[in-house]
């Protein structure tokens, strides 16, 4: 699983990217975390608000820093 975590470095996408990797842990799930700042990298999957989460290619949330129960349920089944 790759989870991507977009946005510029601010205090926001910085929480978003900790719940993504606290989430993962906690799951014991195989995921590798990669934070994008790139704002082309960024565009080019459909998003201009950060901070966001893209789960193999799907994104997830736009604009705001998911719930925790969110994150979990994401890692847990990436499906959904």
């Amino acid at each position: 699983m790759e989870i991507k975590v977009l946005g510029p470095g601010c205090p926001k996408c910085k929480e978003a990217e900790a719940l993504m990797s606290e989430a993962v842990r906690e799951a014991g799930t195989e995921a590798t975390v990669v934070k994008v700042t790139d704002f082309q990298q960024i565009a080019s999957l459909g998003v201009f608000s950060t901070p966001a989460v893209v789960i193999d290619g799907q994104v997830k949330c736009v604009g705001r820093v998911p719930s925790r129960e969110e994150a979990k349920a994401w890692v847990a089944s990436p499906r959904r």
